[in-house]
């Protein structure tokens, strides 16, 4: 059997879209298609430890559509933390710069917020790298080789991080990175 018509199914979409008393003429239109972001990296993870350190990732990174010509206009957060016997550290900062391809992406922001065994990072640029794998996600971050963020001398430019060379611990890794398209 044959589906409806198109104008019987248009005219089926319009009631059911119509508030009660409204006709078709005064129906308000259908939203049209969304702007997709230029550029995106959301979700968070915890970083595999074999001695058990309990250390996260969270990011709420994007670039607008209209910015996508300009990575350094990336807006959002990140935030991370190291629990450990002797280690206590956790940071919150602003995105500056975002920049995907294909899975990848590299975020970079400035510290806005850490804790007291972290306090002297608060300024200090950062930079950290996902690689959003369906097998298990990856991430790296700037200070890998310096041991914390502000053990490293000079300031890190925007977009700048090491390779995503630590797995992420099972069951975790919810990130998804969008890839960004620097033409319309």
């Amino acid at each position: 059997m044959p589906g409806p018509s198109r104008p019987r199914t248009a005219a089926l979409v319009a009631a059911l879209l119509l508030a009660p008393g409204a006709t078709p003429a005064t129906a308000a239109p259908l939203p049209g298609p969304v702007a997709r972001e230029a550029a995106a990296l959301t979700g968070s993870a915890k970083l595999y430890r074999s001695a058990g350190d309990d250390i996260t990732f969270a990011f709420d990174a994007r670039l607008a559509a209209e910015d996508r010509a300009d990575p350094t206009r990336a807006t959002g957060t990140f935030a991370f933390s190291h629990e450990a016997p002797r280690v206590h550290g956790s940071a919150e900062g602003r995105v500056d710069c975002l920049l995907t391809g294909g899975k990848v992406a590299v975020v970079s922001g400035v510290i806005t917020r850490a804790d007291r065994d972290l306090a002297g990072a608060v300024g200090t640029r950062v930079g950290m790298t996902v690689h959003d794998r369906a097998g298990g996600d990856r991430l790296g971050y700037s200070w890998a080789l310096a041991g914390t963020p502000t053990a490293r001398a000079g300031n890190l430019p925007r977009c700048v991080s090491s390779a995503p060379f630590e797995r992420v611990a099972e069951g975790t890794g919810d990130f998804v990175v969008v890839p960004w398209r620097p033409t319309a």
